[in-house]
């Protein structure tokens, strides 16, 4: 009777074996969670030379006219490569977007308007909200490097968000202003490289003045 049940034990116990090697592979080869995955793109050794050096590009690009002029002190913005107040002083309003019939997208369309001294175009034009104003305009290096990474005036942005941030429309549209305006002082891909840079070295802020 033994003999009989026997080749179906030792079937048993192979089976049994089989089972526990796949659940221990599983459990040593088992992928790295994502979240593990997103603490590491973000671990680049802090290096506080290399990135105020870094920043010291990133200021010299937001400070030019095609950045600071929508980044004003005051409600309304600023107009053309001397910065000057915008000519048809429209106000900031609470949503950045204008204030009652006076809205940007009346005059800012989606795309540039041809011709030379004309509108700049994008689908979302506007200043920042009147709660979260994102100054430029008058800013120290050490001021605006500082302002840039506070969630609290930056549009609540963590470091990651910052990052995505070098690719959002309106700051494309810096390098794409209407005929006759400068472009800013460096290449798109050149302000993305410093602007990494500086955020994945520490994000240091220059000495103050």
């Amino acid at each position: 009777m033994l003999k009989n049940r026997i080749p179906a034990i030792i079937l048993v116990v192979l089976l049994c074996s089989v089972g526990i090697y796949a659940y221990t592979s599983q459990r040593v080869h088992r992928p790295i969670a994502t979240s593990q995955v997103e603490k590491k793109v973000f671990s680049a050794k802090k290096d506080s030379v290399a990135s105020v050096k870094a920043f010291e590009k990133v200021y010299a690009v937001l400070m030019s006219p095609r950045c600071m002029n929508c980044h004003p002190s005051g409600d309304i913005p600023l107009q053309g490569d001397d910065s000057h107040i915008h000519t048809m002083q429209p106000k900031r309003g609470v949503d950045g977007k204008g204030l009652y019939a006076m809205k940007c997208t009346n005059c800012h369309q989606p795309e540039n308007t041809p011709g030379p001294h004309t509108p700049p175009g994008n689908p979302n034009w506007h200043l920042p909200p009147a709660n979260m104003k994102m100054v430029f305009q008058g800013k120290t290096a050490h001021q605006l490097a500082k302002q840039l990474i506070d969630p609290k005036q930056n549009g609540n942005k963590d470091i990651k968000k910052l990052i995505e941030h070098a690719d959002d429309g309106l700051v494309l549209a810096g390098w794409k202003p209407a005929e006759g305006l400068k472009l800013p002082p460096m290449s798109h891909a050149e302000f993305k490289k410093a602007w990494i840079t500086w955020l994945e070295t520490g994000a240091y802020a220059p000495q103050p003045n």
